[in-house]
């Protein structure tokens, strides 16, 4: 690998990262040594990357920083296709329609080769078995933790018992056969998992929730022992 390939790759480790990742972790990556990777940031930050830390404390790209295109290795091609198919396959109407047509940007700015490689990836999403609740539901739902605000729900538990939940949606996820509404229940006065296909109603409240969604979720994966994405 030569160096600008490898300064390229750094930089592309350092947008992965949201949290300062180590020089250890950096250097055992790019298969160097710590010497060398010292060197690499100082170069890149003379050449105006803005990265923040230093040796012993960890580096991070600061926000606001923008990489010009960079060519799609035959991995990358592969997981944006595949990323790109499996969402166009399972989310609301709106949502596959935004995956397709990222795929489709994408694909306009790659030279021909890596164009039909995007294009023709072996890699296929089979049918969907969810019963996740209909496209309007999800719809709303991703507004509403889009724009922190309650949601209303008429929420029918695994029994078959009816109740209504005022809660704080902060994510949703997303599995092959269901989705699920990770969110503060007013009524339990804790974190709760809603099922979307046992709303038997749902409504976006005028009102914003009191605490931030990036808060919310944190305190979330703590409580569950989920660390953080890097």
């Amino acid at each position: 690998m030569s160096r600008t390939e490898r300064l390229l790759q750094l930089m592309q480790i350092l947008r992965r990262h949201r949290y300062p990742v180590s020089g250890a972790a950096l250097s055992q990556e790019l298969g160097i040594s710590l010497r060398s990777l010292y060197r690499d940031i100082a170069t890149l930050q003379n050449q105006g990357a803005k990265i923040a830390g230093e040796a012993g404390l960890g580096y991070v790209l600061q926000p606001g920083f923008t990489l010009p295109p960079l060519m799609f290795t035959e991995e990358e091609i592969a997981a944006i296709a595949l990323g790109s198919r499996w969402v166009a396959r399972q989310a609301d109407h709106k949502l596959a329609l935004a995956a397709r047509d990222a795929l489709a940007k994408i694909a306009s700015v790659l030279p021909a080769e890596a164009r039909q490689e995007l294009e023709t990836s072996g890699l296929l999403i089979g049918p969907s078995s969810s019963n996740a609740g209909n496209d309007e539901q999800l719809r709303q739902v991703r507004l509403a933790i889009r724009k922190q605000h309650k949601l209303v729900l008429e929420y029918q538990d695994e029994t078959g018992k009816a109740s209504e939940r005022t809660i704080w949606p902060c994510a949703l996820a997303f599995f092959d056969s269901l989705r699920v509404i990770v969110a503060w229940c007013e009524l339990r006065n804790d974190f709760r998992h809603f099922r979307t296909d046992r709303i038997q109603s749902l409504q976006v409240a005028d009102q914003i929730y009191p605490r931030s969604r990036q808060a919310l979720l944190k305190e979330w994966r703590v409580q569950q022992g989920i660390r953080p994405e890097r």
